[in-house]
Order: C-alpha cells, then sequence, then structure tokens
C-alpha cells in the first residue's frame, strides 16, 4: 500500500513544491483517507523541511460521503501545519464551469486551475515561507513533565498526565517523550500499562506528525497495553481517525475509572496476574492460611 501511495507523492526541492496525485483515486471510506495522509504526513518528516508548497491533482478523484469528514479534517490539518499555498487542478468541465462561474463573483477561488502548468505558475507567485531550518524554541522544562509522570508498581501501571497540555510543535513532543523514556529506564521496569489523561489536551497541526511517531514507538518498546480516557471532542476525533489507519484500539473511556477497568480486562486479556487481589482472593487466602 505504501507504494502504491509513494508513487503518488513528489516533492520538488527546487521550486518547494510537494506534488500530490490524487488522480483517479477513489477515497472509498475514513480509513483510506487516514491511510493516504498518514503517508503524506510521513514523507514530508523524511524530507527534514516543515514547510511546503503544495500542488495537488483532483483529476478524477472520488470521494465516498462516508470519506467527507475524515478527508476535510485531515486535509486542514495538514495545510495549517506544512503548506506555505496550496494550489488544486483538475481538467474536468465541472471544475473550468465551476472557476467561469466563481471568476465573476467575490466566491473566485485563484488557487483552482484547469492545468497543472497554470497552477504552477500560481504557486510560483507565492512567496516561501522557509527559514535555513525550522528550530522551535522550548515551551517547556524538565519540572513541567516531571509530576505528570506516576508510576504504580503493584499495579504495573505508568500514568501520564497530558490534562491541560498543549503540544505547539514537534519540539514539545519531543522534550515530553524524551522525559517519558528516560523515567521509564530509571523505573528498572521495561514495560507497562499506560493509563494517560486527555482532559483538555491540544495536539496542534504543526505536532501531530511528529507526536503520532513518538506514541506509536513508546507503545511498541515499553507498552503492555495503553487506555485513554477524558479526551476533548477535537482530541477524541483525531485519535479515533488515525487509529484506523495506524494499527492500533484507541481504548478511549470517559472516565479514570472507566479506564482502570479496561486495564483489568487487558490484563485478563492477555494472561496477566491480577494487579491487587480480590475479595475473593483474600477469602481463599485467608482460608488457606
Amino acid at each position: 500500500m505504501h507504494d502504491d501511495i509513494d508513487a503518488r507523492i513528489r516533492f520538488d526541492d527546487v521550486r518547494q513544491v510537494m506534488e500530490v496525485d490524487f488522480s483517479g483515486f477513489d477515497f472509498d471510506n475514513s480509513a483510506t483517507v487516514n491511510r493516504f495522509y498518514d503517508r503524506i504526513e510521513a514523507r514530508i518528516a523524511d524530507t527534514g523541511e516543515e514547510l511546503w508548497f503544495f500542488l495537488i491533482n483532483l483529476n478524477g478523484t472520488r470521494i465516498d460521503s462516508t470519506a467527507w469528514v475524515a478527508y476535510a479534517r485531515r486535509g486542514r490539518a495538514l495545510n495549517m501545519a506544512h503548506s506555505m499555498g496550496s494550489v488544486r487542478f483538475d481538467a474536468s468541465p465541472e471544475t473550468a464551469a465551476q472557476i467561469e462561474r466563481a471568476a465573476r463573483t467575490e466566491a473566485f477561488d485563484p488557487n483552482l486551475f484547469t492545468n497543472r502548468a497554470d497552477a504552477l505558475i500560481r504557486l510560483g507567485q507565492m512567496p516561501s515561507r522557509r527559514r535555513a531550518h525550522v528550530q522551535h524554541d522550548p515551551n517547556y522544562a524538565p519540572q513541567d513533565f516531571f509530576h505528570r509522570i506516576a508510576f504504580d508498581e503493584e499495579a504495573g501501571i505508568m500514568e501520564v498526565d497530558f490534562s491541560w497540555f498543549t503540544f505547539n510543535h514537534s519540539r514539545d513532543v519531543n522534550d515530553f517523550y524524551d522525559h517519558i523514556e528516560s523515567r521509564i529506564a530509571d523505573s528498572g521496569r521495561d514495560r507497562w500499562f499506560f493509563l494517560i489523561n486527555y482532559e483538555g489536551t491540544q495536539i496542534l497541526p504543526a505536532a501531530w506528525v511528529q507526536y503520532a511517531h513518538r506514541g506509536k514507538k513508546l507503545n511498541l518498546d515499553h507498552s503492555l497495553g495503553t487506555v485513554r480516557y477524558a479526551p476533548g471532542s477535537e482530541t477524541e476525533a483525531d485519535i479515533r481517525l488515525r487509529a484506523e489507519s495506524q494499527d492500533f484500539r484507541p481504548n478511549i473511556r470517559n472516565t479514570r475509572a472507566e479506564a482502570l477497568a479496561r486495564i483489568e480486562d487487558m490484563r485478563a486479556e492477555h494472561g496477566y496476574r491480577s494487579a491487587r487481589p480480590t475479595t475473593q482472593d483474600a477469602v481463599a487466602s485467608q482460608g488457606r492460611g
């Protein structure tokens, strides 16, 4: 699947253009949207450049009604995080008619064309916002993270408190996740159940690529199972969308108590010993004594 999508994503370093070819592509559901946009984000990350002009080929693109919400949401987030300007082209008669009608109204969109050549000319008129290298200043110090991490040795749970925390960009993500990894190393235990508080958490578009990358790596390296609770509507929607294409269960619960109960279910599903004795265990233990 990656090879098919990769062939549709090209970078022109001289023009600073990322060209995405949606021509003839069928976004048949939201999972397909998320797989494609996950790959676009990964390819952008691989370039080492955060900002690109976007050139989008929409010839014959089909977007099913069940995919529209994901398509709009992921496209908007990608543009906010990585676009210096976006231009689309579509050779269909419908697009030509739309451009002709819109040109006579205030709704005219100067960034929609019927051919690639005109779209490239328009991109060439846009100013670049790149610096030599984007260097994000730190927003947080280690002490901002320390009390947000707690370990329950008996239950084997690492609790991470992201509540009312804002990940503004990749530097915030890396600083927090570096701290988490350091604390796990210091714990003397390689794997934990993860309990994550998302109440009021904000993950801004410029942070999502690195957040998804670091979170997936941390889970693969150190998680026995991950449960999230109390996310805000925006964060929850993004987590659920990305879970469709990144092969993980979102495991989102409303409250901490429900999340802890889900961890116990996961413990039983995988055959791990219960974290704490149940009432029945205590009675049996007394009987054996």
